[in-house]
């Protein structure tokens, strides 16, 4: 294929194919028509030579030369972008567009109220479209689907580009009455009744072994090097329900301490320095290397670290 007689509109339509597997999505996603999709992926077949996609009873399978192009045409996408986007002017004040960002229910409670208050003052036409980690999966976001995510992560794929956005410690938690404050320690902790809460990476989530300490995170690490374990009654993944069984029960929970401070103006909960030393957690943001060089993008990074340096 020589360049001359290319039409590059036409890699955009290939990446979209290979990423969306079904000629109507990406017709869909493309703002076009399926006919016009239909006779772009004939105009690739010939063009490469190749059937490119292929139907099977899992649907629209790429070939073996589709999979080897992938990754080529992602690139050149790239870094034709890089080209352009140096060109044109940026100016948040007057962008109408939407974010899309992957956060644990920690990162929305703690880091998107000001965030979003950011962006109201700055750039009002910005707005967000947040999404759980049960809504994503890695593909989606090195394929560009989702802006961002933000969360702890245990692994990550090698390819993404990652900033740390904060590092916390942790509280305990529990409501004013709670027993345990009558003589609060270790043992007494351990003694107690506790809600375990955690929902790290993405995708969705499996049950919990309460047996397979490795899994259940940093706590029950701390806990277990000391030879020890906790009695744990409740398990869920989400901190703002973890916080609220602790109000309105005899339990305890430990959670990141920028969540805890939350409930500071409460005064039916108190919150304690843990009784023993838990490493501290990082909360991370990581994007797709196809958005680099985004400038939009770079912007809004820039603008989330910023806030977390000043939280």
């Amino acid at each position: 294929m020589q360049l001359e007689r290319a039409d590059l509109n036409l890699l955009v339509y290939l990446d979209v194919l290979l990423r969306e597997r079904n000629v109507t999505r990406a017709a869909n996603y493309l703002g076009l028509s399926q006919p016009a999709m239909s006779n772009g992926l004939k105009r690739l077949r010939e063009q490469f030579d190749d059937p490119l996609l292929v139907r099977t009873r899992e649907g629209m399978m790429p070939t073996e030369r589709a999979l080897e192009l992938q990754p080529m045409v992602r690139e050149a996408l790239s870094s034709i972008d890089r080209v352009i986007q140096p060109n044109r002017d940026f100016n948040p004040a007057n962008t109408r567009r939407t974010f899309r960002i992957m956060a644990s229910d920690y990162a929305e409670s703690t880091l998107i109220p000001p965030l979003l208050r950011q962006l109201r003052q700055d750039a009002p036409g910005i707005s967000l479209d947040i999404m759980t980690p049960s809504d994503v999966s890695f593909v989606d976001v090195e394929q560009g689907k989702v802006d961002m995510v933000i969360n702890r992560f245990d692994s990550m794929p090698q390819s993404f580009h990652q900033a740390t956005v904060w590092r916390d410690s942790f509280s305990c938690v529990m409501r004013t009455d709670n027993p345990i404050l009558e003589d609060y320690n270790l043992q007494s902790y351990l003694k107690a009744q506790h809600i375990w809460v955690s929902k790290t990476g993405m995708g969705v989530g499996v049950g919990v072994n309460p047996e397979d300490v490795q899994r259940l995170g940093w706590v029950d690490e701390a806990i277990n090097r000391l030879g020890e374990k906790r009695d744990i009654s409740v398990f869920t993944r989400h901190y703002q329900v973890a916080m609220l069984l602790a109000e309105q029960s005899d339990l305890i929970v430990t959670v990141p301490t920028r969540l805890a401070q939350l409930a500071s103006d409460n005064p039916r909960v108190v919150r304690r320095n843990p009784p023993l030393g838990i490493p501290p957690l990082e909360l991370k943001m990581a994007w797709s290397p196809l958005l680099q060089q985004s400038v939009p993008h770079r912007w809004l990074r820039r603008l989330i670290l910023d806030i977390g340096r000043a939280l």
